[in-house]
């Protein structure tokens, strides 16, 4: 008895099974983890946050003025596009701000602002990755080019002091002693 070619819908079975089988994988791969984040890209970051609500705590939250003062922006509703755009407008208007400080200008790879809900969230968020309690009010973690900030507790200082340790860490050939890149961090958030 001879053994022959399996039918072709019996290959196309398996197929169907094979990816279904990783599909539901990478599925409960996606439970496991938050898969509730939302993401804005600007020009030089990608903001990560969970809600609306929080996007726009954060939006008002970063009182740096990439425009001229309009009194139609207080009265006026801002849908979710609107809101996009003014948070991408402001984080971008930090961030070169910051490498103006710095005089640290040249193209590199977008920094990762990841936005909390609260305090709780965010103290979490440290204690999972470095399994150890959180001591800071928002961290920069150089291997992933990530900010982490707690949305209730955030203005354009904190941010622009995070924003400044990745431009510092990423500028140089050489990243300086943590000592030396906290001093020029500080000096950023003084002179926004």
């Amino acid at each position: 008895m001879s053994i022959g070619k399996p039918p072709k819908t019996l290959l196309l079975y398996i197929w169907y099974g094979f990816c279904l089988l990783c599909t539901v994988g990478t599925a409960y791969a996606e439970l496991s983890k938050d898969t509730s984040w939302h993401i804005i890209d600007s020009k030089y970051t990608r903001i990560r946050y969970h809600s609306w609500k929080d996007l726009k705590k954060f939006s008002n939250n970063i009182n740096y003025s990439y425009r001229a003062f309009d009194l139609k922006r207080l009265f006026t509703k801002k849908s979710p596009d609107d809101l996009e755009n003014e948070i991408k407008q402001k984080v971008d208007a930090v961030y070169e701000r910051v490498q103006e400080i710095l005089d640290m200008r040249k193209l590199m790879k977008k920094v990762i602002i990841t936005v909390y809900h609260d305090k709780k969230a965010l103290h979490a968020a440290y204690q999972e990755i470095f399994e150890k309690p959180c001591r800071f009010r928002a961290w920069y973690v150089y291997e992933s080019n990530t900010i982490y900030l707690n949305v209730r507790d955030t203005h354009e200082g904190v941010l622009a002091h995070e924003i400044a340790h990745s431009i510092i860490d990423h500028y140089l050939l050489i990243r300086p002693p943590k000592a030396t890149a906290e001093i020029l961090a500080r000096y950023v958030d003084k002179h926004l």
